[in-house]
């Protein structure tokens, strides 16, 4: 049954990680190896999340079986045990896979993919020679730490103590960079849920997203506009003979549609310039034209979700004034509705889920996220306290041990770990320095942005599971076990380097409580404002303007859109209208045969007369009293006064 439930969740974890690269990456168009090197990294992450709370129960089940050939005590086998000599072998593969991924393969493929290079051999060269300076300076410094490690701490040079000095570099520069992401994720995430719960806020901090977004969508128009001058400018002077001419068509072949119809139109009179571009340019321009396009088409793809989202908010406030409780669209959907929106989600329960429950659901999942992320701070701050037991985390995991309740244990461990990465990872994509790194939905992340998230999960992901083992008293570096995890024993043990073990590892957690207060008072969003990254802080003047300004936006937005769906509706109309008088002519011409036709056989004159008046009837705007018809010419006037 154990190996099952590992075989099953081994597969589920595979769809999971794939559902997501579909989500956010482009399967269809994006590199091959991009995305298979994108999908093996968040499946290893995923799974080390997923596996480690059946690797806690199986040990905690080991302790009790050594425990009680001494005691005589009975022990309950958990029903995801896993047999021995399994995990190690599991944990050994997933790790080193995830450190060659994102030490190795997923720096090479990021500056290949970024390269501006028209060959494959060219674009390897320029990843070598990127990734040659960026680690060589790590390498460097690595191997006088070393030095220093094995000349006054008279250390013996084995293979396996070696590797638990490199684990424990790669653990110790995770947990750096670990403690300052949970800094303002623990108290980001609970207070952003909570403020979601107050429908004028999230309407103000969408107004304030689409004042940024529209000085974004304008720079990177500009931007874009400018490369393909360029583009325009080399695609004049090299001529068809010329040997650069590939390299220019493999250029243009990368813009976007419209540019590519205007460049390859015919040119009259002598090209503007008569210089011909040296190979290093045109790499240059063709990495700019690469960034450019997807930078374009990234916010092409963002602005108008983010208008809908401002159009709903906005029907939300007007609903929730109404004294009709029935939801009130500005907008027709794009999409046809279904049955669940036909029979279950009727407008009147749309009213009740936006107008109500939404903000008491919110408020609700706030709450608990608080109490996690207390949970979480105190923990972090008490987990080297062994007597008195002082971490919350281990008082559970304790706990459910003494009752042998393993399924609470797993789900602890579990939700621990979840909330972790989901405060790492999400203060990563959600402060986006420079716009540089997206995880945008709807197919829309490019390739670099894939790669380097791939490279994160698998650097923070290690190095935060060995933090919550810490937490709950499974780490031998905090709790002296007779059986450690099969994950520790792995990830060796932390006290071949006490400074680390000891020190770094032991009290730089604590410094939580310190980011935890500094972002509950927005002290970053307030540097980040003055250096130039606006973020939104409800009391800011920079903020207000540019709420103001969006809410603009919006009002213009909407105008525009309400154009555009009268213009519609009006050619639907002129195509009904059409139709109709397309079969009031036709009706006439019938009635002209069946008199012609009568004159010849007076017998078949009821069944004539019959014919034409269904006819008639089958034509809208025709019919009259029974047995009496209408001029079949219609009035052009008030057509249209339902617009």
């Amino acid at each position: 049954m154990s190996g099952a439930v590992l075989a099953v969740v081994v597969v589920l974890v595979f769809f999971l990680a794939l559902f997501l690269l579909h989500r956010y990456g482009d399967l269809k168009r994006q590199q091959r190896l991009v995305l298979l090197g994108t999908l093996l990294a968040w499946y290893l992450c995923f799974l080390i999340v997923f596996i480690l709370p059946f690797d806690v129960s199986t040990t905690i089940y080991k302790r009790c079986l050594a425990n009680s050939a001494a005691a005589s005590e009975e022990c309950e086998q958990p029903w995801s045990y896993i047999p021995e000599g399994v995990l190690p072998v599991f944990w050994r593969v997933v790790y080193w896979t995830s450190q060659f991924l994102t030490w190795l393969l997923l720096p090479f493929m990021q500056s290949y993919a970024q390269s501006g290079a028209f060959s494959r051999m060219g674009k390897i060269k320029t990843a070598l020679i990127k990734n040659a300076i960026y680690y060589g300076t790590y390498l460097v410094i690595f191997v006088s730490l070393l030095i220093y490690v094995v000349i006054h701490l008279k250390w013996k040079f084995k293979f396996r103590e070696l590797q638990t000095v490199c684990i424990t570099a790669a653990n110790t520069w995770g947990l750096f960079l670990l403690v300052l992401l949970l800094g303002y994720g623990l108290v980001e995430i609970p207070r952003s849920c909570w403020l979601s719960s107050n429908p004028t806020y999230l309407l103000n901090k969408t107004y304030f997203k689409v004042a940024k977004m529209a000085i974004e969508k304008a720079a990177a128009e500009e931007d874009l506009a400018d490369v393909m001058e360029e583009v325009a400018a080399v695609h004049q002077s090299v001529n068809s003979n010329n040997s650069l001419r590939k390299r220019v068509d493999t250029i243009i072949s990368k813009c976007p549609a419209v540019y590519q119809e205007e460049m390859t139109r015919e040119i009259d009179g002598s090209p503007v310039s008569h210089v011909t571009p040296s190979v290093g340019g045109l790499v240059t321009l063709h990495k700019k034209v690469i960034l450019c396009v997807q930078r374009s088409n990234r916010v092409l793809v963002q602005w108008p979700l983010l208008l809908n989202q401002a159009f709903h908010l906005e029907d939300v406030s007007k609903s929730k004034a109404s004294p009709v409780r029935y939801f009130m669209h500005s907008f027709d959907s794009d999409q046809p509705a279904g049955w669940v929106q036909k029979f279950l989600y009727t407008p009147s329960v749309e009213w009740y889920w936006e107008c109500v429950l939404k903000q008491v659901f919110y408020k609700m999942v706030a709450v608990l996220l608080c109490l996690l992320s207390v949970t979480v701070v105190w923990s972090e701050c008490t987990f080297f306290s062994t007597k008195p037991v002082l971490s919350l985390f281990a008082v559970f995991v304790q706990t459910a041990e003494k009752h042998y309740n393993y399924i609470c244990i797993e789900m602890v461990c579990f939700v621990g770990i979840l909330f972790l990465c989901v405060c790492v990872y999400s203060t990563v994509f959600s402060i986006r320095f420079f716009n540089y790194y997206y995880l945008v939905p709807h197919h829309q992340t490019d390739s670099y942005s894939l790669l380097f998230s791939g490279m994160l999960f698998c650097r923070l992901t290690p190095p935060l599971c060995l933090n919550f083992l810490g937490l709950i008293h499974m780490d031998s570096s905090v709790s002296q076990q007779i059986i450690p995890t099969s994950y520790t024993s792995v990830m060796g043990s932390m006290s071949l380097l006490s400074f680390i073990s000891n020190g770094f590892y032991i009290y730089y957690p604590m410094l939580i409580l310190l980011l935890c207060f500094a972002t509950y008072y927005n002290f970053g969003s307030r540097c980040l404002n003055l250096l130039g990254f606006h973020q939104y802080i409800s009391d800011d003047e920079i903020t207000s303007d540019l709420v103001d300004e969006g809410k603009d936006l919006i009002r213009r937005e909407r105008r525009k859109k309400q154009k555009m769906e009268g213009d519609n509706r009006g050619a639907t109309w002129r195509e009904r209208y059409a139709e109709d008088r397309n079969g009031a002519t036709t009706a006439g011409k019938i009635k002209n045969s069946v008199v012609q036709f009568t004159k010849r056989d007076p017998v078949l004159e009821e069944q004539s007369v019959g014919l034409l008046q269904d006819c008639i009837e089958d034509s809208p705007d025709t019919r009259s009293s029974p047995g009496s018809y209408r001029s079949i010419s219609h009035s052009r006037v008030n057509i249209f006064d339902d617009i």
